[in-house]
């Protein structure tokens, strides 16, 4: 049985557009003094991942300026309650208000979710493997409500080197019998772990988890792995 490690990485750098994200966590990384570890996996919040990219808005704080901005970043509105939305972005999420962030941003600016998260943590673990020389995983992460249950909590938006799905499939469980439909979304859990330690109000972006098992790390994204298309989706 492993031992799982989740190691919090505050960082004083205010993220903007065009920032080297993965300089900040090396910069984060050192301050606290630790060194990165074959198969490390690094936590990445979505809003800084979003800052650096450029998708910081203007946000006149109405309700109509939200509604378009909601609009935008959707591919379709699924329900409408007061100024709730439930959304289909077009990244395939179905989440409140197409993801878009109000809290914790400058007066007068909206965060929107990243472009193509996948790529996102690709291209962050693409530059951790060549300035560090370790091959560690990455999640960018962000908070979404549950169908069915009260609460937020953290998921994968976009991940590289983990895979999003643990298959299960064909295993036998504890007494011997066959587990047929049991896929774990191993991601989300990493990341709902992270958040323990990350929190809402305390300026640490970044997360490591250390110790994972080996058979979780190799190929997959969360857009292919974990996003039901439509058909495959009983409420839609």
């Amino acid at each position: 049985m492993n031992e799982l490690r989740v190691i919090p990485l505050p960082s004083v750098a205010m993220v903007v557009p065009g920032d080297d994200l993965v300089s900040i966590f090396l910069d984060a990384l050192r301050a606290y003094g630790a060194v990165l570890e074959h198969h490390d996996l690094v936590i990445v919040t979505s809003k800084v991942v979003s800052k650096s990219e450029g998708r910081v808005v203007s946000f006149d704080g109405s309700d109509e300026h939200k509604d378009a901005l909601i609009a935008t970043e959707s591919r379709r509105i699924l329900r409408r309650r007061g100024p709730l939305r439930i959304t289909e972005t077009h990244h395939g999420f179905i989440n409140a208000n197409a993801g878009i962030d109000l809290s914790n941003t400058d007066p007068g600016t909206a965060v929107l979710l990243p472009k193509d998260p996948d790529r996102s943590a690709r291209r962050f673990r693409g530059e951790l493997q060549r300035r560090v020389g370790v091959d560690a995983a990455v999640i960018i992460t962000d908070t979404f409500g549950r169908v069915w249950r009260q609460g937020v909590t953290d998921v994968a938006l976009g991940s590289a080197g983990v895979k999003p799905i643990l298959d299960l499939r064909g295993t036998p469980d504890a007494t011997g019998r066959t587990l047929e439909v049991t896929e774990v979304a191993i991601v989300d859990e990493m990341a709902g772990a992270a958040n323990l330690v990350l929190g809402k109000a305390e300026g640490t972006p970044f997360a490591i988890l250390r110790g994972l098992d080996e058979a979780y790390f190799g190929e997959g994204s969360v857009k292919d792995a974990i996003v039901r298309t439509a058909n495959e989706d009983l409420f839609r």
